[in-house]
């Protein structure tokens, strides 16, 4: 009797076992808010803010890191200082935080950047001053300042591998480097000397990808030699009772906890000695890969495919509100058109905007702007309205030319239903001199003077964080906390009081730091948990500034105007390489990861549109805001129009969120601001203009309906002046995306990853092709491009 009880409980114990086996020691509500963003070390010490991943630091009890770093924990918990000891530190390693008993964990990426010594040799020439400006200081002189050295200019720099653009500064004159044959084209007519830093082979390091599942098991793959594999669900990594390591194969057990989650995530990285892989996203709905894209919704931020609108100039859906300045000296291009929330509803209503595929509307701001004309253009001479809504003289009035708060509400809540994110373009850096804040509190704005007497106008990257865009917006002082807890406050209302879903920040880099985490620990704290916010930057300048905004305490993205900028001259300009473009990309992944929400843009309201440079209307080397007073931008050139889909093709289908500016789903034509904000057309298009929306839409709903394109990894297959070939996977789904940019039909022959051999692929725009084995060979039109997908 005793030894039948004694085996009965060992059966029982050893079915909990086997039964808790899939189980993690995790706490029922996670301290971390999101999913943490890996940290990336800077050379010498990194200072981490806490606060971004905890919102009660007071709860941490301790921390560990890798052996070849020190810390220093701040007495009040909200920061921590690392430091590398030894160069003996992995490509990859892990910070342990114990919160309330439970262990978080954060993955940790060795710096990449290096000690560059940069020399300008003057050739027996005497200067006085001798500086550098390029994407390596924001392209500010006064950053980097060269010593002489026997005529030897130098100076040393700590910078990621890769190629920069650059011009000397020699006495305040920039010219391109007398010394150096390598130059760019700078899409303004000009060229820069590009520098060359370090060696980095990406094809040696690990190429992580997704191989296959079940429900309760994920197999990745990987190409080249792994020194070690990092696996995380959620925050937490996963021990080795739940991956199993087979040379460069690992299977990952999901874990139990999955299944009470309504969406949660398997993030794997890897790196062996030349450096870390591709990162892998796998989302899980209760636990299971998905495996349909159904089982999205619009709070699946990698779903999300953006239209940005400028209110005025879309849709009037209401002419009672339509309030043009009735003063001579603003002319119409720069008056009120009269579009509105009505107009925009309107078209929610009619299936505009769903008819397209798009999930997410961003709107521009919609703020009380002032009554009058301000600013001045001297040829022609004209005023400004604030049509474009960025003058702000209320921080939490609905602008009645735009319609009332009620109407807001109403529009919101409609594009909810029909299944819309609506996004906010928020302005905080500014606001208008009218403005109560500034007239009660004009302390609150930084200085328009500097100390040299001058005025701060216009001084983008020299005083980035002070300068004024005009003499009539002053810009507000964030060094004191209460402009700081006064306008994140403001921002808050915005969402609290009509629920939209995030916002597109203005002027990012403008804004120090502690405001972007001042808002979004209250964004985290007031807002349910329940609903997604995604918040957007715009910066121009280089990855190392874009990237500094972006983690899990700020932003979730800012858009990447440094693969926008090389896509325009690549899709646009018959002398550019896609090598250019293949680079880029590649800078980017290495900079934001490989599954990123930064966004891609097929233009925008500060830009001349694509399609006018494309068709030759509009020339790179012109002032384009003068040209759209001069003359009647139009297309002349058809050929405009095949390379503004082939640049379309390009953003929906590579990682990131892509965003469709008003107009260029139909190829609307346009220089520089005003002019590429037309109104908007909805009836009586050019035969080729209806062929472009009909292919953009049909562009966005591939990405929308194929999981490889908006979870799949990455592979460039070829490249070359005149073609690009990259695939994106997701387990068995792939899609391949061919371009060929020459003004003549080509065959290209490619070879897909192995394991899709003899896969069932279509061609979703008629293009011959054919598939032996792994290997492609398709014809393409010239200006044209082919998603192939199975």
């Amino acid at each position: 009797m005793v030894r039948k009880i004694f085996t009965l409980l060992l059966v029982v114990l050893l079915f909990s076992c086997q039964n808790n086996n899939n189980k993690m020691k995790i706490p029922q509500k996670s301290k971390i808010f999101g999913l943490a963003t890996p940290i990336y070390l800077n050379q010498d010490k990194t200072i981490i803010h806490l606060s971004d991943f905890f919102l009660d630091v007071t709860k941490v009890d301790s921390i560990k890191v890798d052996s070849n770093l020190l810390t220093n924990l701040a007495s009040d918990k909200k920061s921590l200082t690392i430091k590398t000891k030894n160069n003996s530190l992995p490509q990859l390693s892990c910070l342990n935080i114990w919160s309330d008993g439970f262990r978080y964990d954060i993955l940790v990426k060795k710096t990449r950047k290096i000690n560059y010594k940069i020399q300008f040799d003057a050739n027996g020439k005497k200067y006085s001053k001798v500086q550098i400006a390029g994407d390596i200081n924001g392209w500010n002189p006064k950053a980097t300042n060269l010593t002489n050295n026997n005529d030897i200019w130098q100076t040393e720099l700590s910078l990621n591998p890769g190629k920069y653009s650059y011009q000397i500064v020699l006495d305040g004159k920039w010219m391109l480097d007398p010394n150096n044959k390598d130059s760019v084209d700078n899409n303004q007519g000009g060229f820069n000397s590009v520098m060359k830093v370090g060696n980095f082979n990406p094809e040696l390091c690990p190429e992580l990808y997704t191989e296959n599942y079940t429900d309760k098991e994920i197999n990745i793959a990987c190409n080249n030699k792994v020194d070690k594999f990092y696996v995380f669900w959620q925050n937490f990594k996963l021990s080795d009772r739940f991956v199993r390591n087979d040379s460069n194969t690992i299977s990952i057990t999901i874990p139990e906890q999955a299944e009470n989650y309504k969406r949660s995530f398997i993030r794997v990285w890897a790196y062996n000695q030349h450096g870390a892989s591709n990162d892998i996203l796998i989302p899980l709905d209760n636990g299971n890969v998905i495996s349909n894209t159904k089982e999205l919704t619009r709070s699946d931020k990698q779903a999300l495919v953006m239209y940005f609108l400028m209110v005025d100039r879309f849709n009037n859906g209401d002419k009672n509100n339509d309030h043009l300045l009735k003063d001579p000296d603003v002319l119409p291009k720069v008056n009120y058109f009269g579009g509105d929330i009505a107009g925009v509803l309107q078209k929610v209503k009619q299936g505009y905007f769903s008819d397209l595929g798009v999930n997410t509307i961003w709107i521009s701001p919609i703020a009380q702007n002032p009554l009058g004309a301000y600013g001045e253009n001297s040829d022609p001479h004209t005023k400004f309205s604030g049509y474009h809504g960025y003058w702000p003289i209320s921080s939490s009035k609905v602008d009645y030319r735009f319609g009332t708060s009620d109407e807001l509400k109403n529009f919101i809540n409609i594009a909810h239903k029909d299944n819309f994110n609506v996004l906010l373009d928020y302005v905080s850096n500014h606001v208008h001199k009218n403005h109560p804040l500034y007239k009660q509190h004009p302390d609150w704005a930084t200085s328009l003077y500097l100390p040299d007497g001058t005025k701060n106008l216009e001084k983008w990257d020299e005083y980035r964080l002070t300068t004024w865009f005009d003499t009539f917006l002053p810009t507000l002082d964030f060094s004191k906390p209460e402009v700081v807890d006064l306008m994140t406050d403001s921002a808050v209302y915005w969402i609290k009081t009509f629920d939209f879903d995030g916002f597109r920040h203005d002027a990012t880099k403008h804004i120090p730091e502690v405001f972007w985490r001042t808002l979004t620990k209250k964004l985290k704290l007031q807002i349910p948990a329940s609903k997604t916010i995604y918040q957007i930057g715009e910066t121009y300048g280089n990855r190392d500034l874009i990237g500094s905004y972006v983690n899990s305490g700020e932003l979730d993205a800012q858009f990447d105007f440094n693969v926008y900028d090389d896509a325009v001259a690549v899709f646009a300009k018959d002398d550019q390489s896609f090598v250019r473009l293949k680079n880029s990309i590649l800078q980017s992944f290495l900079y934001y990861g490989d599954h990123n929400l930064m966004g891609y843009i097929t233009g925008n309201q500060d830009r001349g549109r694509f399609i006018s440079y494309a068709s030759g209307d509009l020339l790179f080397n012109e002032d384009a805001k003068k040209a759209g007073w001069n003359r009647d931008i139009e297309v002349t050139n058809t050929v405009g129009y095949k390379k503004l889909t082939s640049l379309t093709a390009f953003i929906m289908t590579i990682p990131g969120v892509p965003v469709i500016y008003y107009g260029d789903e139909i190829g609307m034509p346009g220089a520089n601001d005003p002019d590429n904000r037309r109104m908007m057309r909805f009836d009586n298009l050019k035969p080729e203009e209806a062929k472009v929306k009909e292919i953009t839409t049909k562009l966005i709903h591939l990405r929308r309906n194929n999981l490889s394109l908006i979870y799949g990894d990455t592979k460039i297959l070829k490249t070359s002046d005149k073609t690009f070939v990259y695939s994106r996977t997701y387990f068995n789904k792939i899609a391949v995306i061919v371009f060929n940019k020459d003004n003549i039909e080509k065959n290209i022959s490619f070879n897909i990853p192995e394991q899709f051999e003899n896969t069932n692929l279509k061609s979703n725009f008629n293009s011959d092709f054919s598939l032996e084995k792994n290997k492609i060979n398709i014809k393409l039109q010239a200006n044209s491009f082919e998603v192939l997908t199975n």
